[in-house]
C-alpha cells in the first residue's frame, strides 16, 4: 500500500546487511521502469546494466516493478530488462540485493509472469495499511520531530480527521499524515497571525489546536489540493 514505508524499510535493510558484512557499501539505488527499459532495440540492455552497476555492493530498489511486464505488447522491452535482472541476481548474488516493490495483487501477477523471477525472489513482505491508532502515533511523532504537539482537544479532532481522510481518494498512509502535518502547521501559523493583537507565548507557537484540525477541507469531504474546482491556497498535495 502507498505510504506504508517500503522505501524506508529498503534503506534499513541495506544498512543492516552492510553492518553485518553482507554488503560492501550498503547504499540504495531506487529505479522505476523508465530507468531500466529503453524505447528502441538495443537501448534496454545498457540502461539496465548501468543501474545494476550503480547498485553493486548495495540494494537495487525497483518501485512499481510490475510496470516492467506488459503482456501482449511485442514491441515492449520490459521482458528484456527482467531477463538481465535475473542473470545479474544469479551471477552477483554475493554483491547485490534486488527489492521489487508495488501493490500486492499486481506484484503477484508480476511474479507469475516469469517462473525464473518467482523462484529467485524467496522473501515476500506484505505492507498493510496502518490502523487509525498507528496513524495518530505517526503524526504525533512527526509533530514532535518538528517541536510541535497536539492539544488534548486537537488529538480528538485529529482522530476524526484520520477516520474521514481514510475514506477519501489519494490516501497514502504515513505520506498523507506527513502532508497533513504541513497543512496543520500552515493553518496554525495563519491562526496565530490573525491574533497578533493578543500576546503570543511560546506554548502557543508549538501547539496545534483543534481549530487547526477542524478547518481542514477533509471535513467537507474534499481532499485538500486535489480538487481542481477549489482554489489552491496551500501546497498542491493530498493531506
Amino acid at each position: 500500500q502507498p505510504g506504508t514505508g517500503k522505501t524506508s524499510v529498503a534503506l534499513r535493510i541495506s544498512l543492516i546487511l552492510h553492518r553485518l558484512g553482507y554488503l560492501r557499501k550498503g547504499h540504495v539505488v531506487t529505479v522505476t521502469r523508465d530507468d531500466l527499459v529503453g524505447q528502441y532495440v538495443g537501448h534496454t540492455a545498457p540502461k539496465t546494466k548501468e543501474m545494476i552497476k550503480r547498485a553493486y555492493g548495495g540494494v537495487l530498489f525497483i518501485d512499481e516493478a510490475y510496470y516492467l511486464y506488459k503482456p501482449g505488447n511485442e514491441r515492449d522491452y520490459g521482458a528484456e530488462a527482467i531477463e538481465i535482472l535475473l542473470q545479474e541476481m544469479e551471477s552477483q548474488r554475493n554483491d547485490l540485493v534486488v527489492i521489487f516493490a508495488g501493490y500486492k495483487d499486481r506484484m503477484n501477477e508480476f511474479y507469475q509472469s516469469n517462473p525464473g523471477l518467482s523462484s529467485r525472489v524467496a522473501h515476500h513482505i506484505d505492507f498493510p495499511d496502518y490502523s487509525e491508532s498507528e496513524l495518530l502515533q505517526i503524526t504525533t511523532l512527526l509533530l514532535h520531530q518538528q517541536q510541535y504537539e497536539f492539544s488534548t482537544d486537537a488529538v480528538d479532532a485529529f482522530k476524526a480527521y484520520i477516520s474521514r481522510r481514510r475514506q477519501l481518494p489519494f490516501f497514502a498512509n504515513a505520506r498523507s499524515m506527513r502532508n497533513a502535518v504541513d497543512r496543520l502547521r500552515l493553518r496554525q501559523a495563519n491562526r496565530l497571525f490573525s491574533q497578533m493583537h493578543s500576546p503570543v507565548e511560546r506554548n502557543d507557537l508549538v501547539t496545534i489546536e483543534a481549530a487547526d484540525v477542524l478547518s481542514s477541507r477533509v471535513f467537507q469531504g474534499v481532499v485538500e489540493g486535489e480538487d481542481p474546482s477549489l482554489p489552491l491556497t496551500e501546497s498542491p498535495t493530498a493531506s
